[in-house]
């Protein structure tokens, strides 16, 4: 493993801290490793919860190095399309609940990762945008499409299509973020809600956390029966009998995440 991406875990929740100076960029490298450290804590029967931040106080992640697209190789392009798409997808299916903590700019790849996660908690001085157009290019890592689920066509058209850099009062208004927090606080913010989790069934959250996502690939009719489906399958799992019979017990359910 690289020093690009720095990862800690601590009582069930995995820390990953974007780790390349000044600005946070993305590199093949820290993508790829990216992907394999999602991957690896997915086999992590003690990690329920993941929060995403960049290390310093002025960049979450600026996106990509643009020098690496400056001769306009093809071939380049193709690859870094390819593990940009591969890192930030295996983020969006992480079994359980990704928060990005979003401690200062989000530009570019810097905001499609923070899309890819579940929830965004976002400081009070953070400046977020998709500029990629204004330099010949397009958002090739999810933006087109989890910006405009998130905040609706005509948002990501104003961020996507203008060149928007919104703040992070309007992020929350639009529905980009969901939750503000004074500078130096998005960490703390984000591993307060991750705690949370702790008290949640990880059966259960990996079940309805695709549910949830299963509204964007088709009709709220074909995802209804899979609800249903869900909810009988989860009864094949320690965790659920577990669940019942702690609440019933009055006490405290020791979850096995099996």
């Amino acid at each position: 493993m690289s020093s690009l991406l720095k990862l800690t875990i601590s009582e069930h929740i995995a820390l990953i801290t974007f780790n390349n100076p000044p600005a946070n960029t993305w590199t093949f490298e820290s993508l790829s490793e990216l992907k394999l450290m999602v991957e690896e804590l997915n086999n992590n029967k003690s990690v329920y919860a993941l929060v995403l931040t960049g290390q310093g106080d002025k960049f979450f992640s600026a996106g990509a190095d643009l020098n690496v697209f400056a001769d306009g190789d093809k071939g380049v392009a193709s690859d870094m399309a390819r593990v940009f798409g591969a890192a930030f997808e295996s983020l969006r299916d992480f079994n359980g609940v990704s928060i990005a903590a979003i401690n200062g700019y989000a530009m570019g790849g810097g905001l499609e990762v923070a899309l890819a996660c579940d929830i965004r908690i976002c400081e009070e001085q953070a400046q977020l945008a998709l500029p990629e157009a204004k330099v010949g290019l397009l958002p090739c890592a999810g933006g087109t499409q989890n910006l405009a689920w998130l905040v609706g066509e005509g948002w990501a058209k104003r961020m996507i299509l203008c060149g928007e850099r919104i703040n992070a009062d309007k992020a929350e208004k639009i529905g980009l973020v969901e939750e503000v927090v004074p500078t130096g606080k998005s960490l703390e913010a984000a591993m307060e809600l991750a705690k949370q989790t702790a008290a949640q069934s990880p059966s259960s959250i990996t079940a309805c956390k695709s549910l949830i996502q299963a509204g964007r690939n088709g009709s709220i009719n074909s995802a209804l029966p899979l609800e249903r489906e869900l909810f009988v399958a989860l009864f094949d799992t320690k965790d659920q009998k577990e669940g019942v019979n702690a609440f019933l017990e009055k006490r405290a359910p020791v979850w096995l995440n099996e």
